[in-house]
This record gives structure tokens, C-alpha cells and sequence, in this order.
């Protein structure tokens, strides 16, 4: 009995945490509040950010409600597993941005003892799973789905409507660029998005 107590004690894993929803639903708010309660408790902290983000500070994480944390911005998944080393804890926010290599870099440092919290849209503006987000859902030992207000009918939104008839994937944006809505509001904003298309 003390023998195995013993090894799994050297076994120290981490584990990953994975905060999703739409856009306005607050998950890089509940990012921010994880990540400074662990430097409040002295944990080593890191947080990483695609380079591409640069909507409202080029090195700082910020919630649509000003709250914000210092963070490192990468231009590829790659680099986190590099400038991660040593931590205790490493957030990494907008994961949707990231390359795929994002959920074996997640893995690898959360079997390295790492405490990986992440952070970004489940679903793009079409309503489709979102890069490598599903995978890190997958892969987590914890998922958080957070949900905005609908604009349109006042109930929980997952889905984020864009407004601009803009077709690429990747376009950053804000409350003139989205809106967060209910399923049903979504489905009968693309159905008239549809009709429009054909008319």
C-alpha cells in the first residue's frame, strides 16, 4: 500500500480546462478570474494569445468588459510549449485562432504537471465547431460552456450571429461586426440571410 501511495506521488499530471460559448458570454472574463486566482494563491502564471488578436491591446488579455491581464501574443501554437516551462499554470485565450498542433501542445503540458486553462468560441459564425476547439473539449478533463443573452428574444445565446456579409472565417469584430443569439434567432437570421442570398 505505501509503495503505490508512493508512485502515484511521482506521478504528478496537470489537466486541462477548457472555457467555451459565443462571443459575449464571458469566457475570457472567466479566464481572467482563474488565471488571478492563481497568482494570488503565488503560482507561476503564463498566458498566451494568437498574435492575430490585437482587437483591443496587443499584449494584454481584455474581457469586453475591460477586465484584463497581462499575456505573451504567438503567432503559432508551437511557441507556448517552449515559453510555458516552469509554470504552474498557463491560460491561453481565442484557442479557436490556433493551428491544431494547439491540443498536442495542451496535452503535453498538462502531462507535464502543467494546469492548462483555455479559452474560445466552440462554434464559428455559420454555426460550425470552431478549429481546434473540439478536439480541446474533447480532450479536457473540464468543460466550462458559457452563454451570452440573445439580443433578439432575451434567452441564452451559444450561437454568434455576424452581421456583415463578410464570408471569411477569421474576421475580429465587436458588437458592430456580431451579435450573440438563441437558436431559434439564429436559424431564422440565416434562413433571411439565405432568402437574401437567392433574391
Amino acid at each position: 500500500m505505501f509503495l503505490e501511495n508512493t508512485v502515484n506521488q511521482s506521478e504528478q499530471f496537470g489537466w486541462i480546462e477548457v472555457i467555451c460559448g459565443s462571443m459575449f458570454s464571458g469566457k475570457t472574463e472567466e479566464l481572467i478570474r482563474r488565471l488571478k486566482r492563481a497568482q494570488f494563491a503565488k503560482q507561476k502564471v503564463e498566458i498566451f494569445k494568437p498574435a492575430v488578436d490585437t482587437r483591443y491591446h496587443e499584449e494584454m488579455v481584455v474581457s469586453h468588459d475591460a477586465n484584463e491581464i497581462r499575456s505573451t501574443p504567438v503567432p503559432v501554437a508551437e511557441n507556448i510549449r517552449i515559453l510555458a516551462q516552469g509554470c504552474d499554470v498557463v491560460g491561453i485565450d481565442e484557442a479557436q485562432f490556433f493551428d491544431d498542433e494547439i491540443v498536442a501542445v495542451c496535452n503535453d503540458l498538462a502531462n507535464q504537471g502543467i494546469r492548462v486553462i483555455v479559452a474560445g468560441l466552440d462554434m464559428d459564425f455559420k454555426g460550425n465547431p470552431f478549429g481546434p476547439m473540439p478536439s480541446l473539449m474533447a480532450t479536457a478533463e473540464y468543460v466550462t460552456k458559457v452563454h451570452a443573452v440573445c439580443t433578439r428574444t432575451g434567452n441564452l445565446a451559444n450561437y454568434s450571429f455576424r452581421k456583415s456579409q463578410d464570408d471569411k472565417l477569421v474576421l475580429l469584430g465587436e458588437t458592430e461586426e456580431y451579435e450573440p443569439l438563441s437558436r431559434a434567432a439564429f436559424f431564422r437570421a440565416m434562413k433571411k440571410n439565405k432568402e437574401n442570398d437567392n433574391k
